[in-house]
């Protein structure tokens, strides 16, 4: 190659190579601006798209505004109010501080703002030309619109995709965008449509469901709120985790969002950290779908790493780690998985109970009306041709007739909850009466003796113990259900520990593991392991829980690599202990050690393996019908 002389590049090719790092489609100018929008203090955010935003977006807010002053600046490269020294960026509060966006949007398409009563113009061909205009929006917030990007640059819009993939990168970054801030009113308008209209003062679980459109309830999705303190005392971090109960589950990743003071960041670990505290109630490879939003200190965080801030870096993210699994694997334990029955019922009875309501509601107000309107001799003609004192006497005043509907409806609440109750039974399998054959199968050993409220029939596919109770038909797995009793009585045993021959010598790599280490040593001796600091990174444990049968590595890699806390180890050592002893698939148990274990599954508090899968599950009449197509 010939040797090139060293240059500098025109204004016109910096301003383009510098603009690609921060704008790179649509939705790029979208993230910027609503940032922006968020930090000029607006509760009101409105995002206009016209072409996938290729064409035209327009993004308005009733924030603070700019002067003419702040319009003549705003778009030069690396002008910005967010900071003005470098000791700033380690204190950084606002979502856009780099004075980047505006600068690098003007060298790749129109832009122009209008705020208070002026308008500013600014592109690869327009310097900063401001005209005096009338007051747009009551004079209140600013107006931002970007048209005809990449008209400039050819090359660039030629790898932009099709308006309506681009309309969804858009979307997805509205919806990262106002997840975070319940506070403040978002309204996404598409082609003319509005796509999305997310009311302000809401709470975190309703603006998490509606925002991302999920199908389930949002009764089905839980608010879990921590904080941790460093040694002052002060209030080093905290969060709010939205999460939805083990029914409301995917297959991936993509639904699990973690936000860091209002920005949302790829951080493995934090994912990382919410699944281990799922651990055991989500089975089978599934996920949750939760968002976790992180408030730290900006002195131990870092964001000036990524040109699109997609990316921080924490100066320790072990204690944040331990407290997000800490805290949602307590929530889940405290919080008991009901059974889908006791869902239904839970739900039957609600129905119920605000149709009593309605309806004792309507015969007050129907009450009051006709009181209202009716007179004496109206309401009782046969009493018209007698004096006011029997008129008196024969009508009943509004107390006692308000005391006898009352009366009356309380009556009929009753009877209305016996009804739903009744009928809530009949959708739920009934083989027999009291007084017939309880169920038996022609020629086989299978038929059932008849017991008070419990009736075994047999097994099923080798899997599934077939069991009546109460009226309902239970199908139970029995490895499932033998996995957790055993699981319970591992974790009733107590903490009887084990010295070790010869003492695992645990090596940590820096002053933040040796750091950790010491926090949860305590916990650790609590748990059974009693460890003790050698200095220079030696940690050397001396005893072990009698249940523990990991290995020095599995140890580390537990409390360094998953953030594992003690009680966890412990935990999962118990759990998998259970697997292995459970009965397994396709034994065939005797009638009476299956009986048994029936009727301890369906005793247990919770109905779950250690893993998350549940011990058994219903049939209903309903489903029952539904399946060969007749009629209730």
């Amino acid at each position: 190659m010939n040797r090139r002389p060293v240059r500098p590049l025109s204004l016109d090719v910096a301003r383009k190579i510098a603009a690609g790092e921060v704008i790179d489609r649509p939705a790029a100018i979208v993230r910027e601006l609503l940032d922006n929008a968020v930090d000029s203090g607006a509760d009101s955010i409105s995002v206009e798209l016209d072409g996938g935003g290729i064409e035209k977006i327009r993004i308005s807010d009733n924030g603070s505004g700019f002067t003419k002053e702040d319009l003549a600046a705003c778009a030069r490269p690396h002008c910005t109010s967010k900071i003005s020294e470098s000791e700033d960026l380690l204190n950084l509060s606002t979502l856009g501080f780099r004075g980047e966006a505006l600068a690098s949007i003007a060298a790749v398409s129109r832009l122009s703002i209008m705020s208070g009563n002026y308008k500013m113009r600014a592109s690869i061909t327009e310097d900063h030309l401001i005209e005096q205009i009338p007051p747009v929006q009551d004079g209140k917030g600013t107006i931002v619109m970007s048209e005809g990007l990449f008209e400039n640059f050819p090359a660039r819009r030629n790898f932009l995709k099709r308006p309506s993939s681009e309309n969804m990168m858009c979307r997805e970054v509205f919806v990262e965008k106002s997840l975070p801030r319940p506070d403040i009113a978002f309204r996404l308008t598409i082609d003319g449509t509005i796509r999305h209209d997310l009311p302000k003062n809401v709470t975190l679980s309703e603006r998490f469901a509606r925002a991302l459109e999920l199908k389930e309830n949002t009764r089905l999705f839980f608010q879990i709120d921590s904080k941790g303190k460093e040694n002052d005392g002060e209030t080093d971090w905290s969060f709010s985790l939205v999460i939805g109960e083990p029914s409301v589950y995917r297959n991936d990743r993509k639904n699990i969002y973690i936000f860091v003071n209002g920005r949302r960041v790829q951080e493995y670990s934090l994912i990382q950290a919410i699944e281990y505290g799922c651990q055991g109630f989500f089975p089978n490879g599934s996920h949750p779908v939760a968002a976790l939003f992180l408030q730290v200190s900006p002195r131990v965080v870092d964001f000036n790493i990524h040109p699109a801030k997609k990316e921080v870096r924490f100066k320790d993210i072990s204690a944040v780690h331990h407290g997000v699994s800490s805290a949602v694997r307590n929530y889940f334990r405290s919080y008991g998985i009901k059974s889908s029955f006791e869902r239904e019922k839970e739900l039957h009875e609600e129905i119920a109970k605000n149709e009593r309501n309605t309806l004792f509601q309507a015969i007050v107000d129907n009450e009051l009306s006709r009181e209202k309107k009716e007179t004496y001799p109206k309401a009782f003609p046969r009493y018209s041709e007698k004096s006011d004192t029997e008129i008196k006497i024969a009508e009943p005043s509004y107390s006692s007739r308000l005391a006898e509907y009352a009366l009356s409806s309380k009556t009929e609440n009753i009877s209305t909850a016996r009804q739903n109750s009744e009928s809530f039974t009949k959708n739920h399998i009934r083989f027999q009466t009291d007084s017939e054959l309880r169920f038996s199968i022609p020629n086989s050993p299978l038929s059932s003796r008849k017991e008070a409220d419990f009736i075994y029939y047999g097994t099923l596919f080798g899997t599934f113990l077939m069991v009546q109770k109460s009226g309902i038909f239970y199908l139970i797995d029995q490895h499932a259900a033998h996995e957790r009793i055993l699981f319970n009585r591992l974790m009733s045993g107590g903490s009887e520990t084990q010295n070790l021959l010869v003492p695992y010598e645990i090596q940590t790599s820096s002053k933040e593991e040796d750091d950790y280490l010491s926090k949860i040593k305590t916990t650790l001796c609590t748990a059974g392991f009693n460890c003790e600091n050698k200095g220079n990174g030696r940690w050397i444990f001396t005893t072990i829980p009698a249940r523990y049968n990991g290995s020095e590595e599995d140890l580390r890699r537990a409390i360094f690599e998953k953030k594992v806390s003690p009680e966890e180890i412990i935990y999962q050592i118990a759990a998998m202990t259970a697997c292995k002893a459970a009965v397994k698939d396709g034994t065939i148990l005797g009638p009476e050690a299956a009986q048994d274990l029936a009727r301890k599954a369906l005793e247990l508090k919770d109905p779950h393996c250690p893993h998350g899968r549940p011990c058994w599950t219903t049939l209903t009449k309903e489903e029952l019908f539904d399946r060969v197509r007749r009629t209730r």
